[in-house]
C-alpha cells in the first residue's frame, strides 16, 4: 500500500493539470529504507508529448546523485496520462526499473472519474508484472 500525504497527492495532481495536454512526470524521494514519500521533485518531460514521458537524462543523473548524497531513494515515480485511464502502458512497464518504487499514475483525461475530475492510482511494477495497490491519503506522516 502507498501511504501519501494529502499535500503530496495534491501537488502531483496540480503538476499533471499544469502540464496538460503534455504528460507530467516526477519523483517523490524519501529517506532510504523507510518507504515514506517526503520530497516532491517535479521533473521536465523531455519528450514534451501528450502520449509519452521521458526524464531528461542529465536531470535524472543529477537527481540520483542528490538522493545518494541525502541518503534518499525514489519512493514514488509518477506521471500522467492525458487521454487514457491511469493504468501503466507497455512503454511505462518497459521503463519501470525501480522494483521498490510506487508507480503513481494520474489521468487528466475527461470523463475518467464519477466524483473526481481525475484518477489517482498506484502500482508496483516488478519484472514486467503490474500489481495495483491501495492508496491511503493521510494529513501527515506519523513519526
Amino acid at each position: 500500500m502507498l501511504t501519501i500525504t494529502r499535500e503530496l497527492r495534491d501537488r502531483i495532481v496540480a503538476h499533471a493539470r499544469a502540464d496538460h495536454p503534455d504528460e507530467a512526470c516526477g519523483v517523490i524521494a524519501g529517506p532510504a529504507g523507510t518507504g515514506r514519500p517526503e520530497r516532491f521533485i517535479p521533473m521536465l518531460n523531455a519528450a514534451r508529448s501528450p502520449t509519452f514521458y521521458e526524464f531528461d537524462s542529465g536531470d535524472l543523473l543529477k537527481l540520483y546523485r542528490e538522493m545518494d548524497d541525502l541518503d534518499e531513494e525514489p519512493v514514488v515515480i509518477y506521471h500522467s496520462h492525458t487521454a487514457t485511464e491511469a493504468y501503466p502502458s507497455r512503454t511505462d512497464v518497459s521503463y519501470a526499473s525501480e522494483p521498490f518504487a510506487h508507480y503513481v499514475l494520474v489521468s487528466t483525461a475527461e470523463g475518467t472519474g464519477e466524483q473526481d475530475p481525475y484518477q489517482f492510482r498506484s502500482f508496483r511494477i516488478v519484472d514486467g508484472v503490474i500489481t495495483e495497490e491501495d492508496v491511503e491519503v493521510v494529513e501527515a506522516h506519523q513519526g
